[in-house]
C-alpha cells in the first residue's frame, strides 16, 4: 500500500526531472573544469544522450540507478504496484541496450555513468578520480565504458570497457529484475 495519496504521489512523480538532474550537473561541472565542451540533451541521437561531445565522437549517459534498474544499493523495487514498476524498469533496461547498439552502429563512442558512481563513497576525491578516468576515456580510443559505484570503498568505482558485457547484463535483466528488494 502506498503511503501517499494519489494526488500527493502524482505531485512527487511530476517533480522528477528528466534532465539537469543533480548527478548530471555534478558530472558536467567536473568535465567542464577539465576543459571539455559538450551539448546537453542531444535530441538528434537515439536515446537523447545527456552529453554529446562531437569533437571526441562520444556521448555520455548519466543513468539513475532506480530508473534504469542498476544492481546496486541505490536500487530497490517499490513494494506497491510491483507489476507496474517491474515492467517499467524492464522496458527502460531493454531500451538502454537497444540505444547503445544504435549509437555504436552510428559510429558514436558511448559512456554510461551510473548515479552510484557519482554519489558513492569517496566524496570529492572519488568524483575527481571518476572525472579523470572519464577524461582519459574521452581522449583515448575505446568505444565503450561504463562507470558504477563500489559500495564501501573509499575512492571506488567499477569500470567496464565491454559493450558486450553491458548488453549481456541488460539481456539478463530482461528475464527478471535483480538487485536488492527485487
Amino acid at each position: 500500500m502506498d503511503k501517499l495519496s494519489p494526488e500527493a504521489r502524482s505531485r512527487v512523480m511530476a517533480a522528477i526531472r528528466g534532465r539537469d538532474t543533480a548527478p548530471e550537473l555534478v558530472l558536467r561541472r567536473a568535465l567542464h573544469a577539465r576543459g571539455f565542451r559538450y551539448r546537453i540533451d542531444a535530441r538528434d541521437l537515439p536515446g537523447r544522450p545527456d552529453l554529446k561531445l562531437t569533437r571526441h565522437g562520444a556521448v555520455i549517459f548519466v543513468h539513475g540507478c532506480f530508473w534504469h534498474g542498476h544492481d546496486c544499493p541505490f536500487f530497490r523495487l517499490p513494494k506497491s504496484n510491483v507489476d507496474f514498476w517491474r515492467a517499467k524498469i524492464e522496458r527502460n533496461r531493454a531500451r538502454d541496450g537497444r540505444v547503445v547498439g544504435e549509437l555504436k552502429a552510428l559510429g558514436w563512442r558511448v559512456a554510461i555513468v551510473w548515479e552510484c558512481a557519482l554519489q558513492g563513497p569517496g566524496g570529492e576525491a572519488g568524483l575527481d578520480r571518476l572525472a579523470d578516468a572519464l577524461a582519459a576515456w574521452l581522449e583515448g580510443p575505446r568505444r565503450f565504458v561504463e562507470f558504477a559505484g563500489r559500495p564501501k570503498r573509499s575512492l571506488g568505482y567499477a569500470r567496464n570497457d565491454s559493450p558486450d558485457r553491458f548488453a549481456a547484463e541488460r539481456a539478463a535483466a530482461y528475464r527478471g529484475l535483480t538487485g536488492p528488494g527485487a
